[in-house]
């Protein structure tokens, strides 16, 4: 019997790890509940989070974005991406091991800022104009949600900036 809830535990790890939805047999959630808080690799708040639901139907829209998102993986970070065909592309990545201070970001294209109620950091090379902006957003001290969008055209590094600025305003209230 011990041996079979140690299959079950797994089993229910990783389909919460992977926000399948899907339930869980009858003996996991004891299980679960044993885990520590420690061995998860991503803050609960954040590990409750699907990234390609972030954005909802009129969100995308607002957002100029007319794709559905695909799931990703980068690194070990769960993300989505939402290429918009001959526009900009969108990845919106959650990074649970990381808070902003443990990213490893160029001063001279980082501007600290605020959205919401989270203290953010927008990353834009405007030398380099190449169309591309990201802002990141921090999740208490450990985590992040990073914003990242590229143009097309890899010029107007502004409109990505402000393209990835209505990205942020939209996920940001949904974040712990």
């Amino acid at each position: 019997m011990a041996e079979r809830l140690g299959k079950y535990w797994w089993v229910a790890v990783l389909a919460v790890l992977a926000g399948c939805g899907q339930a869980a047999p009858a003996a996991a959630p004891v299980a679960v509940s044993s885990v520590p808080v420690s061995a998860s690799p991503v803050p609960d708040g954040l590990a409750a989070l699907d990234p390609c639901a972030l954005l909802s139907p009129s969100e995308r829209s607002t957002a100029g974005i007319s794709v559905l998102g695909k799931p990703k993986t980068i690194a070990d970070a769960r993300a989505c991406d939402w290429s918009v065909p001959g526009t900009f592309g969108v990845t919106i990545t959650l990074d649970g091991k990381n808070g902003l201070s443990g990213l490893d970001i160029a001063r001279k294209t980082a501007k600290k800022t605020k959205v919401g109620t989270h203290q953010a950091v927008q990353v834009a090379d405007k030398k380099a104009a190449d169309g591309t902006c990201a802002v990141l957003l921090g999740v208490g001290d450990s985590a992040s949600v990073q914003i990242d969008v590229s143009n097309t055209t890899f010029s107007d590094t502004a409109l990505a900036c402000r393209r990835a600025g209505t990205v942020a305003g939209l996920v940001e209230p949904k974040l712990p």
